[in-house]
């Protein structure tokens, strides 16, 4: 069974449409990402999957419920992790947790042994008894996984789940997040950073403007909208633009520098790099983000 299965989900804010006409699917088990620019609807569409926000149309089935009629069913078995940090300052880290176990009914008991439980698998047991300003910021995002987790949730709802964080604490985070899923967690991720959409996600979609631009799996969509390698040339030359449409090869220009794409850039980045010398070509393997940047543009959304 699917455990997100929207069709045709549609919200507006008075005349502002911000989801519009959206359809996917989550499979139990696999971890799946929303990405897209500022403003493409992300956020919004996660709220009406954890039934925050009313849909305006369209059917959104979570956990095989319909959520217009079974919210209060759905969101018993749902994790969410806001991008806002709303631990409660005055409460210990172990408070935390126990307390928000109490608003799902789950005895004291059982309460703290979770708690425990959790804040061992996120690497906070020896922060029990500190408060939510004594924690990094890393401890703080684990600490709000690790409160999403109190329900035992078949869904994790995780909301740019990294941003403002160090290399060391993402990669931390990640490191937990892999073993959520090796135990059959089904996840839901939203991201703007490319490389940790392609290092969790095991299938993704790509929105703007409300609307599904392309779905599939990372490596997938960088081999068909991308190819393997990209070549950043350093400087516009009309020499090399000449060179590149006869062999009938693309490219973008980006300030001063050419982005070209292609399947195989090894011979021909070699070739500009002896021909031109002054230039300079680096040749790269294509990633997401080179998707992203294709499908989406490169101007800034506000």
């Amino acid at each position: 069974m699917d455990v997100v299965e929207a069709k045709n989900l549609r919200k507006t804010f008075g005349g502002i449409v911000a989801v519009d006409d959206l359809s996917f699917s989550v499979a139990a088990g696999e971890c799946f990402g929303i990405l897209g620019p500022n403003g493409a609807g992300k956020t919004s569409t996660i709220k009406m999957i954890y039934a925050f926000s009313p849909l305006s149309g369209g059917t959104l089935k979570v956990l095989g419920l319909d959520i217009t009629r079974y919210a209060r069913e759905a969101k018993a078995k749902i994790g969410v992790c806001q991008q806002e940090n709303n631990l409660d300052p005055d409460l210990t880290v172990l408070k935390n947790l126990e307390v928000f176990a109490s608003y799902f009914n789950i005895p004291s008991g059982e309460a703290r042994r979770r708690s425990r439980e959790l804040l061992e698998l996120m690497a906070l047991e020896s922060r029990a008894t500190a408060k939510p300003a004594e924690l990094s910021g890393g401890m703080i995002r684990r600490l709000v996984i690790a409160r999403a987790l109190i329900n035992q949730p078949k869904l994790l709802i995780l909301d740019e789940p990294t941003t403002g964080l160090d290399p060391q604490s993402r990669h931390q985070l990640w490191e937990r997040l892999d073993v959520l899923r090796h135990n059959g967690l089904s996840i839901l991720l939203t991201t703007h950073y490319m490389d940790e959409a392609a290092r969790l996600c095991d299938r993704l979609i790509i929105v703007d403007k409300g609307r599904l631009i392309v779905e599939g799996r990372p490596e997938e969509l960088i081999s068909r909208h991308v190819g393997r390698h990209v070549l950043e040339i350093a400087d516009h030359n009309e020499d090399i633009r000449e060179l590149l449409r006869k062999r009938n090869l693309s490219f973008e220009s980006v300030g001063r520098r050419m982005i070209v794409s292609l399947e195989d850039g090894e011979e021909l980045c070699g070739r500009i790099n002896e021909a031109f010398p002054d230039v300079g070509c680096i040749m790269r393997m294509a990633n997401l983000e080179d998707v992203f940047l294709r499908l989406t543009g490169r101007e800034l959304r506000e």
